[in-house]
């Protein structure tokens, strides 16, 4: 069964990569987001945006490090300044959602991207374009599909939904393409 929203929400699959677990404390190195929405009687993906972000905070973990592989000299001398960017995707959320529509950020896990994007805003003193709500994939897939926690990683999903094309290897926590095939996996649950 489909799902149609036909309320005027637009969909922003976000992704990002971290320097740690928690906000505050470690930085937001890189942030991407894809707009999804529906189209007719099929979602299709839209526009996108990506930002290397110049660290704010001390906290650098070797572990998060070593999964991104954006090193800290690399942001400092590459990377927009934070606030800049938070300005930016909310210039974006602006030119991306007309009257009468509202965007809903969607993550893979979305309590982490969230919690990363929603104290990111409230540390630049913005307001966030996204309020308090968001979509987690992962739960709604184990509700689509009755499945346990566990299950609902993109291994299971790519077994669900042949069509899905993971990003290749290379590209595996690059925040863009995360969130290109985040899109793909929202796509695949609500029109599947």
């Amino acid at each position: 069964m489909a799902i149609r929203d036909r309320s005027g929400t637009v969909y922003v699959c976000v992704d990002l990569e971290a320097s740690g677990p928690v906000p505050g404390l470690y930085n937001m190195v890189s942030v991407g987001g894809v707009e999804v929405r529906l189209q007719g009687d099929r979602h299709v993906r839209g526009d996108t945006f990506y930002f290397e972000i110049a660290p704010e905070f001390d906290g650098f973990d070797p572990h998060a490090q070593s999964i991104h592989g954006l090193t800290e000299a690399h942001l400092r001398e590459n990377g927009k300044p934070a606030r800049d960017v938070m300005q930016a995707i909310s210039d974006w959320v602006a030119a991306h959602v007309g009257p009468g529509e509202r965007p809903l950020f969607v993550g893979h896990n979305a309590p982490f991207d969230w919690m990363f994007v929603c104290w990111y805003y409230a540390w630049a003193g913005l307001k966030n374009p996204f309020g308090y709500n968001a979509l987690d994939t992962k739960a709604l897939m184990m509700g689509r599909h009755g499945l346990p926690w566990k299950q609902c990683n993109k291994e299971r999903l790519l077994e669900l939904y042949p069509a899905l094309e993971a990003p290749p290897p290379e590209k595996v926590h690059d925040a863009l393409a995360d969130a290109e095939f985040q899109a793909d996996i929202l796509i695949a649950l609500l029109d599947g």
